[in-house]
């Protein structure tokens, strides 16, 4: 595995050409509102589906995938994966385009691939043996 570099508190883990990297660091930016809290809770809870989580994965992978590809990948039923697809459409994460009886789905929003790379990075960071012995590979301002 390549060595993970060190994030300075505050700064972006966004590459510098990606779709974050015009917006304001997060140490930079006020507290959330209540409002804006909730509004993000109820974004997680979205993405707290272990089913949601693979579709996004095998989306951004793909490029663009329709329902019984993905159901196939996952070994689901369309109906099935059809469901968690409006949901994750909901959230105006996916895009999709109908081409005769079939519907083909693409991220939309920039921040999803990301996410889910930080997601990883998360579960990456807690397999490491520093952070077995508590050590943190976070540099101070």
């Amino acid at each position: 595995m390549p060595p993970r570099r060190s994030v300075r508190s505050g700064e972006s883990c966004c590459p510098p050409a990606g779709p974050c990297s015009e917006r304001v660091p997060l140490g930079e930016r006020p507290l959330l509102s209540f409002v804006d809290a909730v509004k993000a809770m109820a974004l997680f809870k979205v993405l707290a589906n272990d089913t949601r989580i693979r579709i996004l994965h095998h989306i951004v992978r793909s490029g663009e995938a329709g329902v019984t590809d993905i159901a196939r990948t996952l070994g689901m039923k369309p109906q099935a994966v059809s469901n968690q697809l409006m949901r994750l459409s909901d959230t105006r994460m996916l895009a999709s385009r109908r081409e005769g009886n079939n519907v083909f789905y693409r991220v939309q929003n920039g921040c999803v691939a990301p996410l889910l790379d930080l997601a990883l990075c998360l579960m990456e960071d807690e397999r490491t043996p520093e952070r077995a012995r508590g050590g943190i590979d976070v540099e101070d301002d």
